[in-house]
């Protein structure tokens, strides 16, 4: 097929001079033989043109034509593709986002609970330590009243025993006087004044 055309296009390049020669120097003449002969090669290289070179270059400008048009609906579904992997990334991250809010939100929520108890706790131990504080003061006051009861009824047994000069039995005295001081109650600051 290939050489066929070579050989036309020899045999083309080949008359041409020699039909140059044969119009002379009038070149605008009409010439019916020059005229039949370039009808008939302008025929045979349309049919062989058409032949095997028209259909392997329109078969290509198509297939180009196809491979473009699937190019570009390749693009427009990557382009979907993309458009649909960025709304659910964004969908991902507000989601993270209302998540990592949440978590702070019960963070926040849970250290004010913390802190809360905390201090309901500390309140309580508070008052326990206050309790325990004024039943220590009260069970020292009483063994100090005691105390001070025991050596008033000394005091007093002593002074007794000096002005009556008269020395009773110790425990008989000591008896009186833890009666006497019982029914007079307690001395407090108010009375002493």
């Amino acid at each position: 097929m290939r050489t066929s055309l070579i050989t036309l296009a020899l045999t083309l390049a080949t008359a041409t001079p020699a039909l140059a020669q044969e119009a002379g120097p009038d070149l605008l003449s009409l010439n019916a033989g020059l005229m039949f002969w370039t009808l008939i090669i302008f025929v045979l290289l349309m049919v062989v043109l058409w032949k095997f070179a028209f259909g392997p270059i329109t078969r290509a400008v198509e297939a180009r034509e196809a491979a473009l048009s699937e190019a570009i609906e390749a693009a427009k579904r990557d382009r979907e593709e993309a458009a649909r992997l960025l709304a659910e990334h964004k969908r991902q991250i507000d989601a993270a986002r209302a998540e990592a809010q949440r978590f702070i939100a019960e963070g926040r929520a849970l250290g004010e609970k913390m802190r809360t108890d905390m201090l309901e706790l500390t309140r309580r131990e508070q008052a326990d330590m206050l309790e325990r504080a004024r039943r220590e003061i009260d069970a020292e006051k009483g063994r100090a009243i005691a105390e001070l009861r025991r050596e008033a009824v000394e005091l007093a047994i002593a002074g007794a025993s000096r002005v009556i000069e008269r020395n009773l039995d110790s425990a008989t005295n000591r008896q009186l006087v833890e009666s006497y001081l019982a029914g007079v109650g307690p001395v407090t600051a108010s009375s002493r004044r």
